[in-house]
């Protein structure tokens, strides 16, 4: 703040202004970082006091800079933050209101203190009933939320919620903003250690005890205790009154974990998602902000929370894709999490059986420090892997499943033991064809397929969410019985599993069943108890799930992951394949792994049978050094969009044209992109291939912001891309 004139510069949460400087009236504390109400014409808009000099402005007559009209009454955003967020904004091309938006996302920072009001159903059923009331009435049984919160779970409109409470079926009640958090007990739980595990928490243990920035790499194959070991870190940072924070993949994974975290220290942690209630994001954010708060479990969004005393990071399963942000601000949350540890000076621990290529190179650079258990704990062993060659071990006719496993899964069934099948594919079938005039069902905002779901008699695209009933005839040619669904979904093949064992009891597990940390509860306590016999799953069911009486998976079609020009597709297959292998004889019972695949000596396949991963990422890392592709350069995409193609096309033209000329800095494209509409938006990219000396940062954003196109057109930079769609 510049004292003379009581001057302050405020990033306000609006992307399209940038900051703004305003006056602080006589008696306000307005320190660097405080969350501040300002005035914006006629409204009142929250922002963050920020330094001067991260966002030069032009200077205007202080008698004219408008007052603030309020300081908030949280914490501050610590220096550290701020400068995460100015990192994030400049590295993956966002506005840093909009990485600022991240950090206040509750709400919570400049909403009012009053409870909110939350509405349940209370049993009374409304003399006049519609279907839509009907529907609210199924679907909300035990639930507890606000209006609109308890109209998105019903698929109903707001109206109709408001009309319920109208008529007497919804009890009113109040959430306070402010409770206690629980506190885990470190001393809890008494746990037993092999002595591998023994030696790296000692080291984790002493590198939170320190207080310095240190990244760590543990990698242990799957079943060897890897959670076992960070909570003893976790176990440190309590006795040091610090927070924590754990980065999970998956939503699906908060519940399951938040059990054996009780089991550990007495209590859950906090936990962060996009599942949680508004109250309870509210209430959440305020604990960690307070330091209340000493444990955040969260998906990657946490990574941006204003914690008071962070001093330990876990990214668990952290080669995970989804960890990879794919709209709006672009980040990659194991990276981030990685600076955020640089800029508070803390350790942070990246846990994988499968870590990805780029973390092991920062092993060999020296930047990360690599920590191995190389053995399952206990008895347990890891399973065999024997691969099925499709070409001999032929499938009947209209089936997907080799004869072999077949006769292992009714072995498994006999012997009382569970077994999984694994294929990526959501719904019954990716696609639906006319057998009469050949067309394909597409999706009418995309250049996608619409996917069957039999289940629920829809075809989806699964890229922008529309969905359409089956349709009785062909909408091409009328002819009605003409429609064949083409290729397996995870649906089909537990149709195909209830055929051959009807005595069997199936699960299909996939973001459409387990869309919600307790829906993956009620999944996991199925599965301990023994209540089902067959899990049919895409990847949700590959990350972090132990089931003892689990001896049997079967990887329907291996080679799916291989097709496309993925740079990644070989390292992602075999993280995949390995990790859905590994749910396999996690206890006493050895366990076995079949992979169905037409392409048996591929170079992935081989890795897995002869359990040779050192040689696989060995193979994979030369191929790339030799292709020169990350982590021996940098990527970045350029994807232009709009509803109107030809400007979408001259755009993207536009910025090929002027490609800057720049040893070191190449451009590709444009071409139209691989999933060339998307949500009603035509979309053309280009590809950027720099050297690791060269600041790609710098020039491709001096290079775009000399260029002007049609306001309707969008243009984003995609930095380090995961997907090439």
């Amino acid at each position: 703040m510049n004292r003379a004139t009581n001057r302050v510069r405020v990033l306000l949460l609006n992307a399209a202004l940038g900051p703004l400087d305003y006056r602080v009236p006589e008696g306000m504390n307005a320190e660097l970082g405080s969350i501040v109400m300002a005035p914006l014409g006629p409204r009142k808009v929250p922002g963050v006091i920020w330094e001067a000099e991260s966002f030069p402005v032009d200077e205007i007559d202080p008698k004219k800079l408008r007052k603030l009209l309020e300081v908030r009454d949280v914490p501050p955003l610590s220096a550290p933050l701020r400068r995460l967020i100015e990192w994030t904004a400049h590295y993956y091309f966002a506005s840093p209101a909009s990485v600022l938006r991240m950090v206040l996302s509750s709400g919570a920072a400049f909403a009012d203190n009053r409870p909110i009001v939350e509405y349940q159903l209370n049993g009374n059923i409304p003399d006049r009933m519609t279907p839509q009331r009907e529907q609210a009435l199924e679907k909300l049984a035990g639930i507890q939320g606000t209006i609109s919160e308890l109209a998105n779970k019903a698929d109903v409109s707001i109206a109709v919620i408001r009309g319920l409470e109208k008529a007497g079926a919804l009890d009113r009640s109040e959430v306070p903003l402010f409770a206690d958090a629980d506190h885990p007990d470190p001393d809890f739980a008494k746990v037993d250690l092999s002595e591998d595990q023994i030696r790296i928490s000692h080291e984790l243990i002493g590198a939170v005890q320190t207080a310095l920035f240190q990244p760590y790499l543990l990698d242990g194959v799957t079943g060897s205790g890897k959670t076992e070991v960070y909570f003893e870190a976790v176990a440190e940072a309590l006795r040091q009154n610090k927070q924590t924070l754990v980065l999970l993949p998956e939503i699906a994974l908060t519940e399951p974990f938040l059990d054996r975290f009780k089991a550990r220290f007495g209590t859950e942690p906090v936990a962060w998602h996009s599942g949680l209630k508004q109250s309870d994001r509210k209430k959440n954010w305020r604990a960690l902000a307070d330091g209340d708060a000493k444990v955040v479990v969260g998906a990657r969004s946490a990574l941006f929370l204003p914690y008071k005393n962070l001093g330990l990071i876990i990214v668990d399963e952290a080669h995970e894709v989804s960890f990879k942000q794919e709209d709006g601000v672009r980040y990659h949350a194991r990276d981030v999490a990685v600076m955020r540890a640089l800029h508070e000076k803390i350790p942070v621990i990246l846990a994988s059986a499968t870590p990805a290529i780029e973390s092991l190179h920062q092993v060999e650079q020296g930047n990360y420090k690599l920590l191995e258990l190389p053995a399952r704990f206990g008895a347990a062993t890891l399973p065999t892997i024997e691969a099925l060659d499709l070409t001999q071990d032929i499938p009947a006719r209209g089936s997907w499943l080799a004869p072999t496993l077949i006769n292992a899964l009714e072995e498994n069934l006999d012997k009382g033991e569970q077994s999984l099948l694994f294929l990526n594919r959501r719904g019954f079938a990716p696609l639906t064809l006319c057998r009469t005039c050949g067309h394909r069902i597409n999706c009418p905002n995309c250049t996608a397929w619409m996917v069957e779901h039999r289940l629920t008699k829809r075809l989806a695209c699964h890229h922008c969410g529309h969905v359409m009933p089956q349709p009785d005839k062909c909408p091409e040619c009328g002819d009605e019985d003409s429609l064949v669904a083409c290729g397996p979904g995870v649906e089909r093949i537990c149709d195909e599993v209830k055929m051959l064992f009807p005595q069997a009891r199936t699960a299909i597990v996939t973001s459409d069943t387990i869309w919600s940390p307790a829906k993956a509860g009620e999944f996991v306590e199925q599965m301990e108890s023994g209540i089902i016999d067959i899990v049919i799953g895409t990847q949700l069911v590959t990350k972090g799930y132990h089931f003892p009486n689990l001896t049997l998976v079967g990887v329907v079609d291996a080679d799916i992951g291989l097709e496309g020009g993925d740079l990644r597709a070989a390292e992602r297959s075999f993280q995949q394949i390995a990790q859905v292998a590994g749910r396999a004889g996690r206890a006493e019972k050895p366990g076995h792994v079949y992979v169905q695949t037409r392409m048996p000596e591929a170079p992935v396949i081989q890795a897995l049978i002869k359990g040779d991963r050192d040689g696989f990422y060995a193979a994979e890392t030369e191929a790339r050094r030799a292709a020169a592709a990350p982590p021996f350069s940098r990527l970045a995409a350029i994807i232009i969009s709009s509803e109107d193609n030809s400007e979408a096309m001259e755009t993207a033209r536009l910025i090929g044209q002027t490609a800057p000329k720049v040893e070191g800095f190449a451009v590709y494209g444009p071409a139209p992109a691989p999933l060339a509409m998307l949500r009603g938006r035509y979309r053309h990219r280009l590809l950027i291939h720099a050297h690791r000396s060269v600041d790609l940062q710098d020039i491709t954003r001096a290079w775009l912001e000399k260029l002007e196109w049609p306001r309707a057109v969008r243009v984003g930079v995609d930095v380090d891309p995961y997907s090439f769609v």
